[in-house]
């Protein structure tokens, strides 16, 4: 049924800022007695097997906690995904937003887990907390170990009853959602999405945005919070998904330990009873802010993810908004009338929205974009899609299923949607219900719900007769369940070590002409495969001011070749289950064992034989500078550029010289076609290129593929690395005004003059990551700004050294409201200015390399990083061996290598400080 919510929920919580530590709200009115934290129990409770589909088993614990498991040994990593069945939907008057906050306030430790921040570093781990309509989901991927497993599990036990939730936490924390909301204020596609939800909904809580009320989030009070988290945060309203390298036995006696003191609670759920009344008209809504680009978005009320016309919505949503494919691309973008198209049904438990948009260049007619968007999405009722079309759904969806399937890493947060739902077995009863859907269902579905009066966009106009649509209830998941049977477990894997000398070891290297390639192949589920091909083109001279035709060049690779137009492209990666990219100067795609050969043809195919069709060009160029006016008046573009510009060295038109905004507005506008046809043929070919392949393939075969379709492709002009050179720079200290825009930005930077493989590397590496790097909110300065102080949502720092040459850098940043900009400079250079001073601790030491090495072991199970990596290595002529050394000389450090290391290349004195946001 709910065919694509996963997949856009996740989507949509990532980029309109409601994860990384936030939640949705309780009620403030809910008097349940609070649950109480049992002694350890003499025998532990019941776990009870319920049922398994495709390898996935669930169990039950006597408290109500559900347990699935998903034993994969594919990858040497588990990840613990937690999710609790309450999200924004929760909410009251007043506390919108408060679901989101509490999340926050679940990583500020447990008596028993006071520093939750440094037990993630200390591990390597990649965490987060996301909150959404009907869930919220905390999560942890790291590498496999019976104790590493045994620590999560008993962290998610600990902090489900005994987290602190305190007034100072909620007095720090409240500030950093409050920026986190400030941030969604610049952009503009979260204001409208704020406005259409809130315009469309009388009384429903979908009709509140997950992020919340600004009033809300600064006045909430800390008894609300805890009066929701003891409602809401008990076993049996959580399921909890453990998946990777575990042993299944050991991992439900680690589950019945550490979840058995925690009782079944007394209280009963809150029940929600409010339902939407049918839309008696269109509704219009308009917003006015600064801003460089134009967007019309439109929506209608449609039914729950439940309900069996679920399905032609998903359909529907691909057939009008797929780009190259969609009816409403075809129409708006290839026409030149907007610059893109969007949609995605916003569903869950009860009825929601499906809402389509387009983006429109400053100064265009909005109005013709909106009439066309209304007529082609309503006439899908009357003017069925295809069988081409639906079939190109169905396999754009079942690769989803399948991918999702394959990787144990992402399943977590894909299955918490369809928990949130009532049953993770959804999942795989909208999988195999792809094939029931038909052109006559998903017209159906659009007549009954894209219609005039329950559309909300354009101008009210009183009407007699209104055409109002009745959305149904719901059925219940029992209903929807009754004839479900699971599939037979498919897909197996070897269990591969990720150290670099078994990565060594398994990979055979080949090389013809001026092509490196290396081949590892392994087992892997799925038979996946991951490919990483790079041609190195040009020379300085050669390149002088053709940076925009470069860049035009490649994005117009994949926009139609000799044999197939951009829309078959499109058609061909679907069928060959490719997913990443194609163009630019190589590819980076992941696609299966028997898909490897005929994906390897279409890459070198659109590589070397582009068509360049005009009006794609003229589509790409309009949609360049679309782009690049977005960023016009946004903080973060302006302080890069003003950053970017002050460290400038070159001379216009210098492949590494830093332009403006405006220069590169106007050098996008002054590419002609002929530009882009005359680079590729002057620049390409694979005169000096790397290919790595990892995963499930055929090595014999995957290199006579590339012999056979690389060799002899030479490149016209010769190719030559174009280094830059170390150069002090003076610091200076500039506010870059950009009116309008709630939320700020800070940037700091220094040159470094450091090379990879510098004897004090490693020690400065390390540095960087205690300070503000990798160590996340238990660096620095993320424990100071973040933590401490509540200024900043996002804060940290960035070392950017090359392996070639020593022109480094080292960047410090942190979002802010513009009038904490000036108290997060303070910290900064306080938190600078101590470290230089007092040194860097043994804990911190300890900590860091703990961390540092966990992570880079994880890395290495990723086999798309694996042949990245192989890729590098092929081009500076290294082996794996110097990534083992490079950790042997981390492992080997002691704080004063650190210490000094930090002294010799960090002075504060040198660093130049850029701010932008609209101080006044």
């Amino acid at each position: 049924m709910p065919l694509n919510r996963a997949f856009t929920a996740v989507l949509l919580a990532t980029s309109l800022g409601f994860c990384g530590f936030a939640s949705a709200q309780p009620a403030a009115t809910i008097k349940s007695a609070p649950a109480k934290t049992a002694p350890a129990m003499s025998q532990p409770q019941s776990f009870t097997k319920v049922t398994t589909v495709e390898g996935i088993t669930e169990y039950r614990l006597g408290n109500g906690l559900k347990v699935l498991l998903f034993p994969d040994a594919s990858k040497p990593t588990i990840i613990v995904n937690m999710t609790y069945l309450v999200g924004s939907r929760m909410e009251n008057y007043g506390e919108t937003g408060m679901a989101h906050l509490l999340e926050h306030l679940l990583f500020k430790g447990t008596p028993r887990n006071p520093d939750i921040d440094k037990q993630f570093n200390q591990r390597g781990a990649r965490y987060n907390g996301t909150t959404w309509l009907d869930r919220t989901n905390y999560y942890e991927l790291f590498q496999a170990s019976d104790e590493n497993l045994k620590w999560a599990i008993d962290l998610e036990a600990d902090r489900m009853v005994n987290s602190f939730i305190r007034k100072s936490d909620l007095d720090s924390e409240m500030t950093v959602v409050r920026n986190e909301y400030e941030m969604g204020e610049n952009s503009p596609f979260s204001v409208m999405l704020k406005r259409l939800q809130s315009v469309a909904y009388d009384w429903h809580s979908y009709g509140r945005s997950t992020i919340g009320n600004r009033s809300d989030i600064e006045n909430v009070k800390i008894e609300n919070l805890q009066a929701f988290y003891r409602t809401y945060y008990q076993p049996d309203n959580a399921v909890l998904l453990v998946a990777g390298k575990i042993d299944e036995a050991k991992t439900i006696a680690m589950i019945a330990k550490a979840f058995a003191p925690v009782q079944k609670p007394r209280r009963v759920l809150p029940v929600l009873w409010t339902r939407e009344p049918a839309q008696d008209g269109e509704r219009t809504f308009q917003i006015r802010r600064k801003g460089d680009v134009q967007i019309v978005m439109l929506a209608y009320k449609v039914p729950s993810s439940l309900q069996e016309d679920s399905d032609g919505i998903s359909f529907a949503n691909f057939v009008l908004t797929d780009t190259p494919t969609g009816r409403l691309h075809k129409a708006l973008v290839e026409s030149g009338k907007a610059a893109q198209v969007f949609g995605y049904p916003l569903v869950g438990v009860d009825p929601g929205l499906h809402i389509f948009g387009a983006v429109v260049k400053k100064g265009d007619p909005v109005e013709p974009v909106k009439d066309e968007l209304v007529r082609i999405v309503e006439e899908l009722a009357t003017k069925k899609p295809t069988a081409e079309e639906v079939d190109r759904a169905r396999k754009n969806y079942a690769n989803q299923f399948e991918k999702t399937l394959n990787n144990h890493e992402t399943i977590g947060a894909q299955m918490s949607e369809y928990i949130a739902l009532g049953d993770w077995r959804l999942f795989f009863l909208s999988r195999d219900d792809l094939e029931k859907v038909t052109p006559d269902s998903i017209s159906k579905a659009a007549a009954a719900y894209y219609r005039r009066d329950n559309r909300v966009i354009g101008y009210y106009v009183p009407e007699d007769n209104p055409l109002r649509a009745e959305v149904p209830q719901a059925p219940t998941v029992a209903e929807v369940m009754k004839d479900f049977k699971g599939k037979a477990t498919v897909g197996t894997s070897e269990a591969f070590e990720p150290t670099q000398a078994n990565i060594e070891a398994r990979t055979k290297r080949y090389e013809f002409g001026g092509v490196k390639v290396a081949l590892l192949p392994k087992k892997n589920r799925g038979e996946v495969v991951n490919v990483t091909m790079q041609l190195r083109i040009g020379n300085e001279k050669d390149l002088f001011g053709k940076r925009r035709i470069a860049s035009l060049t490649g994005s117009m690779l994949s926009r139609g070749t000799t044999k197939y137009t951009r829309e078959q492209i499109a058609d061909e990666s679907e069928k060959l289950k490719i997913s990443g990219s194609i163009g630019g100067t190589g590819a980076n795609m992941q696609t299966t064992r028997e898909n490897l050969d005929g994906a390897l043809r279409l890459a070198v195919h659109v590589l070397r034989e582009p068509s360049f069709p005009e009006g794609e060009f003229e589509q790409l160029k309009k949609q360049a500078v679309t782009a690049l006016q977005t960023q016009l008046s946004e903080p973060n573009s302006r302080a890069s550029e003003a950053l970017s510009r002050h460290f400038n060295a070159y001379p216009k038109g210098d492949w590494r010289y830093a332009s403006t905004l405006e220069e590169a507005i106007e050098d996008t506008q002054a590419v002609k076609l002929d530009d882009v046809k005359a680079f590729h043929k002057a620049f390409y070919g694979a005169s000096v290129a790397e290919i790595s392949i990892v995963g499930d393939f055929d090595e014999a075969k995957a290199a006579a593929t590339l012999k056979e379709l690389l060799e002899g492709w030479k490149s016209a002009t010769p190719y030559q690395r174009i280094d830059q050179a170390y150069r002090d720079v003076s610091p200076i200290n500039k506010a870059v005004p950009t009116p309008d825009k709630e939320n700020a930005i800070l940037l700091a930077r220094l040159n470094v003059n450091s090379r990879d493989d510098d004897p004090d590397f490693a020690a400065l590496y390390v540095a960087n990551y205690i300070l503000g790097g990798g160590a996340s909110f238990d660096s620095r300065l993320g424990a100071r700004i973040r933590q401490k102080d509540g200024l900043s949502y996002g804060t940290g720092s960035d070392l950017a050294v090359g392996s070639t040459d020593r022109a480094g850098s080292w960047v410090a940043y942190a979002i802010a409201a513009p009038q904490n900009v000036a108290k997060v400079e303070v910290a900064l250079r306080e938190e600078v200015d101590r470290a230089l001073k007092d040194g860097f601790t043994e804990a911190e030491l300890a900590n860091a390399k703990s961390g540092i090495m966990q992570m880079r072991v994880q890395n290495r199970s990723q086999d798309g990083t694996v042949a990245a990596g192989w890729v590098n290595n092929l081009n500076l002529g290294r082996t794996w061996a110097f990534s083992k050394q490079f950790e042997d000389r981390i492992m080997a450090l002691k704080v004063a290598d650190v210490n000094a290391a930090l002294k010799k290349y960090v002075d504060p004195a040198k660093m130049t400080i850029i701010k932008a946001g609209d101080f006044k």
